[in-house]
C-alpha cells in the first residue's frame, strides 16, 4: 500500500533544462573562463551535459574541475534564479488526482531550486517542498530528508513511494531506507534495475498507485 509519495524535481517533474539553456550560459562561460587548459573541449562538453542531470558538486568532482573552475561554477550557479514560467512535461495537473499527501525533495542550490518550485506552481499540489541545499553547510542529503519526512508523517518506509530519475541519488536513498522506488523514464533518462518500479510519466504513476492500493 502507498500512503504518501516523495518526488524528485529535475528530470522528474520538470526537465532540468526547462529553465532555458540561456539561463545556464553564465555558468558555462564562468567554467570555461576558469578552465585554463584543465579539461579538453570534449571533456568540458561532457561536464556541461552532466550539469543538467547531477548536482554541481558531483559534476565538479566527477569531471575533475580545478579549484578555480569549481569556485567559478559555484559562484555563478548560486546567483541564478528562475523568474517567470519554466517548461515542464505537461502532466503536472495529474498530481492533483493522486489523492495522497505529496512531498518534494530536491538537491541543488537553495535559491535556484526554490525559484523552480515557484515557477512551476508546485505548492498547489504539495504538502511540503524540501531542498537539500548543497550551498549550505551540513546539508542532510536526500536520505536524511527522507528520514525526517517519515518521522514527521508517521508513514512507514514501506508505504512511502519515492519517484525520481536518478539511480545514484533519490533511488539509492529510498532503497537504503527500505522505501519503494519508482524510476520515471523521462526523455534521456537511462533505465536502471535499481528501482523497484518503472514508469514513463505521471499517468503511469496514477496507474501504479491504483494497482498498489487495490
Amino acid at each position: 500500500m502507498i500512503r504518501t509519495i516523495i518526488f524528485d524535481l529535475d528530470n522528474c517533474l520538470a526537465p532540468a533544462d526547462g529553465i532555458g539553456v540561456e539561463r545556464m550560459r553564465p555558468v558555462f562561460d564562468a567554467i570555461t573562463a576558469a578552465n585554463d587548459d584543465t579539461l579538453s573541449s570534449s571533456a568540458l562538453a561532457a561536464a556541461f551535459a552532466d550539469i543538467w542531470r547531477h548536482p554541481l558538486d558531483w559534476v565538479s568532482r566527477t569531471h575533475g574541475f580545478s579549484p578555480a573552475m569549481h569556485q567559478a561554477a559555484w559562484t555563478a550557479t548560486a546567483a541564478m534564479e528562475v523568474t517567470g514560467a519554466m517548461v515542464d512535461y505537461g502532466d503536472l495537473p495529474l498530481l492533483g488526482e493522486l489523492g495522497l499527501p505529496l512531498y518534494l525533495v530536491t538537491s541543488g542550490f537553495r535559491r535556484l531550486q526554490e525559484s523552480k518550485v515557484r515557477a512551476l506552481g508546485l505548492s498547489r499540489y504539495l504538502r511540503g517542498a524540501h531542498i537539500d541545499a548543497i550551498d549550505e553547510a551540513g546539508h542532510p542529503g536526500k536520505a536524511g530528508l527522507f528520514q525526517g519526512l517519515l518521522a514527521d508523517t508517521g508513514v512507514p518506509a514501506a508505504q512511502a513511494l519515492v519517484v525520481g530519475d536518478n539511480p545514484d541519488s533519490e533511488i539509492a536513498a529510498g532503497n537504503s531506507l527500505g522505501m519503494p522506488t519508482a524510476q520515471i523514464l523521462r526523455p534521456g533518462v537511462v533505465w536502471s534495475a535499481d528501482a523497484r518500479f518503472h514508469i514513463r510519466d505521471l499517468r503511469d504513476l496514477t496507474q501504479l498507485v491504483c494497482a498498489c492500493n487495490g
